[in-house]
């Protein structure tokens, strides 16, 4: 803190009494920062780093400093941000991290000033910190290392204020797999799609089906335009091996889509049809496209859709009817209800579910009924609800697709419901959800036995 003593200052204490032999600290590296946030002399805000990183280096600590709002600081002030640098470099910093706080920078600035300070510097380490103000903080980061930086600091999926970070799981194989460079082993560079899922389950955020290597749509490919030159020679049409990120090549089949096509996407899961089965799939595929269904965006319902063609049941429930019940009450609120009459394990169960609305009411009033036979489901969150209105001329009457994204912890996949009425397209979407989640978790459990 400002003109304190190190050695009483908690934050620093704190670091110490952590255990790790590792710390990062913060200090500002442009002299707006210093006289306008801190309302500190230029003299104040350099004193402030270098006792600060000599008092850790005392106690034995690895010590990264990073340089905040740097790159801002140096384009108006460069010998300030420079002098910042050195008291941390004086006094042991292991290494100077170079922040693109406001994230306003572009590449071929970071690139020069990069330059600047590795060639002041010499043999000290030098990093990037950027954020994605501008969309660059990975070709910022990527800048940066071009020039001598051999540390970049980032978030998994780019998570972060404002517009986000640096997305580990985007400049990491573009140093590695395109640059040669080294940063994970082999086997975790291929833990990246996987890891990246994971982290968005735990965020509760719904995964970038865009994202660069580790998105659902990286490797997707729309059938019928070049599938069969993808069949062939999968690199005609693919920047690098799907599997060398965790991630797989996926075909994408709309209402075009012949018999090759279907056949192709088939293989990619796995599936055997045989010829006359392959036939009806594919008048099947025209007829729902023709209806609302869109499944490019829903690759387990299709999944299911192929399942059920070369001869798959899935008999784990039979729902016998549901009703749901929306009720405003005196105080203005909503309650919805849902009952459910359902077979499940041979047993006729009428269950009852409430929610915030009638898909989380029927989704309550299906695990009330099926928890005790299908405890697996209590894995399953349903992540996001998407609802597209077809025919927009017809008003409240035109036909709804449900769009529902479903996570169990290690994947994610998404499902499609289509109707007149939006309580049939969001059941229709919820029951594919929930189907191919048991699936999913037996297919599972008889591959690890295999």
């Amino acid at each position: 803190r400002p003109k304190g003593r190190v050695d009483e200052d908690q934050t620093l204490s704190a670091l110490v009494a952590a255990g790790t032999s590792t710390v990062c600290i913060v200090g500002k590296s442009w002299d707006y920062h210093v006289t306008e946030a801190l309302r500190q002399p230029l003299e104040e805000g350099i004193a402030m780093v270098r006792d600060s990183v000599e008092f850790l280096k005392t106690e034995g600590l690895r010590v990264f400093f990073d340089a905040e709002h740097f790159f801002d600081g140096y384009k108006r002030n460069p010998e300030f941000a420079l002098q910042v640098l050195e008291a941390a470099a004086i006094k042991g910093a292991d290494c100077l991290v170079l922040c693109d706080t406001n994230g306003g920078s572009l590449p071929h600035e970071v690139e020069k000033i990069v330059a600047e300070v590795v060639s002041h510097f010499g043999d000290i380490q030098i990093g990037m910190h950027t954020q994605n103000d501008t969309g660059c903080a990975v070709a910022n980061a990527i800048s940066g290392v071009l020039s001598g930086a051999t540390h970049v600091q980032g978030t998994i999926n780019g998570y972060g204020e404002r517009t986000g970070n640096c997305d580990n799981t985007v400049v990491i194989p573009n140093l590695s797999l395109k640059m040669g460079i080294e940063t994970l082993s082999q086997a975790g560079i291929e833990r990246l799609t996987s890891v990246s899922h994971h982290v968005a389950e735990l965020m509760n955020m719904p995964p970038q089906h865009q994202q660069p290597y580790v998105g659902t749509s990286a490797f997707a490919h729309k059938a019928g335009l070049h599938t069969s030159a993808i069949a062939r020679r999968p690199d005609s049409y693919e920047h690098v091996d799907p599997a060398s990120v965790g991630n797989s090549t996926r075909f994408l089949l709309g209402d075009l889509s012949g018999k090759a096509s279907v056949e192709l996407k088939a293989e990619e899961l796995g599936i055997k049809i045989d010829d006359r089965a392959l036939a009806g799939v594919v008048d099947e595929l025209k007829e729902l496209e023709h209806q609302g269904y869109h499944f490019e965006v829903a690759d387990a319902s299709l999944e299911l859709l192929l399942l059920r063609a070369a001869g798959e049941t899935f008999n784990y429930f039979d729902v016998e009817s549901f009703r749901v019940v929306v009720e405003r009450g005196r105080d203005s609120t909503f309650d919805t209800e849902a009952t459910l009459r359902i077979v499940v394990d041979n047993e006729r169960i009428l269950t009852v579910g409430e929610g915030d609305g009638p898909v989380n009411a029927l989704d309550k009033a299906f695990r009330n009924a099926v928890i005790d036979v299908y405890p697996e489901l209590d894995q399953v969150r349903l992540t996001d609800y998407k609802v597209r209105v077809l025919e927009t001329e017809k008003g409240t009457g035109a036909t709804t697709r449900v769009l529902i994204d479903s996570a169990d912890g290690e994947i994610s996949w998404t499902t499609i419901g289509v109707s007149e009425n939006i309580i049939e397209a969001s059941w229709l979407a919820l029951r594919d959800a929930l189907i191919y989640a048991l699936y999913r978790h037996r297919s599972v459990a008889t591959s690890s036995l295999d």
